[in-house]
């Protein structure tokens, strides 16, 4: 049967990187607010708006945590104000994304190397791991159905890869469909032990 839901994708994490006019003085980020000093770098967490901010060795910022850009600025314009910085003529780069997405559906994750021999099984995550090098991203992908997208740089794009992978996974029978009985038939009505069966799982 084939897969009937859309994919269905957020992003999870948005990676921006702002140079101000002046670079950013790690050591006054520590003495001031509070920050700590990682290797070369300076690391910042924000309760508001909530993200975490590095500071480079060349004193330039980039934001963690946010999903929305509007947010990610308001965050590193926060750290500029709280140091008596004008954030005017600060310039942005926009890096990688973590996007979340999910097929609705659970999914034969334990088949996925018969049909692609180059995925890799990460047994610390219980997941499967593809490179998906066409659409220039790293894919996780879960036993429930969902899936994780490493190092995409637009939203649109990650949906064009999950569709594209849950199309091939649709075509191998790979996706799992869940059978829920219809409490509202009349014929179930009255058969107490039909009503408490388990679910039942069939390859779709």
């Amino acid at each position: 049967m084939a897969r009937r839901q859309a994919v269905n994708v957020r992003v999870v994490n948005r990676l921006v990187r702002y140079t101000a006019s002046k670079p950013i003085d790690g050591d006054e980020v520590v003495s001031q607010l509070g920050a700590k000093k990682s290797g070369k770098s300076v690391i910042l967490a924000l309760k508001s708006p909530r993200a975490t901010l590095l500071i480079d060795e060349e004193g330039r910022l980039v934001v963690h945590g946010t999903s929305h850009p509007e947010v990610s600025r308001a965050a590193a314009k926060e750290l500029l104000l709280r140091l008596g910085q004008s954030d005017s003529g600060l310039s942005t780069e926009r890096g990688p994304l973590v996007v979340s997405f999910d097929y609705g559906q659970p999914l034969r994750t334990d088949r996925i190397q018969e049909f692609v021999p180059e995925a890799k099984v990460d047994e610390r995550l219980e997941c499967v791991r593809i490179i998906d090098e066409h659409h220039d991203m790293e894919l996780l992908f879960f036993s429930n159905g969902g899936g994780v997208a490493l190092g995409a740089r637009s939203e649109n794009m990650v949906s064009l890869a999950a569709s594209h992978w849950g199309t091939r996974f649709d075509a191998e029978r790979l996706f799992v469909e869940v059978l829920v009985r219809n409490v509202e038939d009349p014929e179930a009505e009255g058969d107490d032990e039909a009503q408490g069966e388990p679910l039942d799982l069939k390859d779709s």
